[in-house]
């Protein structure tokens, strides 16, 4: 059987949708048939590095499937069970990190579409203690974009340890932002939005935020938080300047940007700097109920697996409005 897959090529290579083999699951694998996969920023990201771990590459990791088939060994999983693909492929399991429930920091963590293949592909064959259990009852290119889009806005606003009636600033109302924007609302926080773009500056201030111009933070004498959620260069210095005294800045968006840190400036405010890489196992399960019950929906403009690579060349563009989905 054969089935089309979105691939990068090599390193810095073209991105293009290809005919792949599709073998049996080994063991601890299960085959899925893939309904709906998110089209994420990593993805340019993965496409810019100058090495990659597997080559060619089959992009994605926001994917829903449903099993068609069991690898030996595969215990908890039956065939039928809707299964959703994160970045998260597979950790060690042993380390402190994943023993205290902290496995996304693992260093021998595994990635779909970054070091292992993704899910951007119509059939897939993956790890079965890679897959976290899917509602049903919800649409697929719905619920798709909370394996990473809705799980890392969420995690990224629990690092900013912010309680009702506080103040945050979110940089970058795209495919993260506009889900972040939900989030703070649904938490009680007064919210602000930066970003360059005009209509998106509109669509934050219908989905409620406050302010959509940074300048304009003056009114709240800065913000409690800043989250950046985009990689572009200008966001991290704009977001340091926007937290107030003893504010955190909380670093979401990747890119290979490099950021000089005002050391006087952040030990005088009493600053702190987060990273924030997806969130917690009880995080994503927390996203799932609150998509499912409808508190909390993605954008989503769907599109075929042989669109993807206009997609990712318009996303690069910041063409695309909330989450680009495919549908199988």
């Amino acid at each position: 059987m054969t089935a089309k897959a979105v691939r990068l090529q090599q390193a810095r290579g073209a991105i293009a949708v290809d005919s792949v083999e599709v073998r049996d699951p080994g063991p601890g694998e299960v085959l899925l048939r893939m309904e709906a996969c998110g089209i994420c920023h990593t993805e340019l990201f993965v496409a810019s590095l100058e090495k990659v771990d597997v080559a060619p590459l089959t992009l994605g990791h926001e994917g829903v499937g449903r099993i068609e088939a069991l690898g030996p060994g595969v215990e908890g999983w039956a065939v039928g069970d809707r299964a959703g693909m994160t970045f998260l492929a597979t950790t060690c399991g042993v380390c402190e990190l994943c023993r205290s429930g902290a496995e996304r920091y693992c260093a021998k963590q595994v990635n779909f579409g970054f070091s292992a293949h993704g899910a951007l592909t119509e059939y897939a064959v993956v790890p079965a203690r890679g897959l976290v259990r899917i509602p049903d009852g919800i649409d697929a290119a719905a619920i798709a974009p909370m394996c990473c889009a809705g799980w890392t806005a969420y995690g990224g606003l629990r690092e900013a340890s912010l309680e009702p009636g506080q103040t945050v600033a979110i940089f970058g109302y795209g495919g993260l932002g506009h889900l972040a924007v939900q989030l703070a609302r649904r938490q009680g926080l007064r919210v602000a939005v930066s970003d360059p773009s005009g209509a998106k500056q509109e669509a934050a201030r219908a989905a409620g935020a406050e302010i959509v111009s940074r300048a304009l933070l003056k009114e709240w004498g800065g913000a409690d938080a800043a989250i950046v959620f985009t990689g572009a260069a200008a966001a991290i210095p704009d977001a340091f300047k926007t937290v107030k005294r003893q504010g955190t800045m909380v670093l979401v968006g990747i890119s290979a940007t490099k950021y000089e840190l005002p050391l006087i400036d952040t030990i005088v405010k009493g600053a702190r700097i987060r990273g924030s890489y997806l969130g917690t196992r009880e995080d994503l399960a927390a996203v799932f109920q609150l998509a499912a019950s409808g508190a909390l929906r993605a954008q989503v403009e769907e599109g075929s697996i042989d669109d993807a690579p206009a997609t990712l060349e318009r996303l690069h563009r910041g063409e695309v409005e909330g989450r680009a989905v495919v549908r199988f």
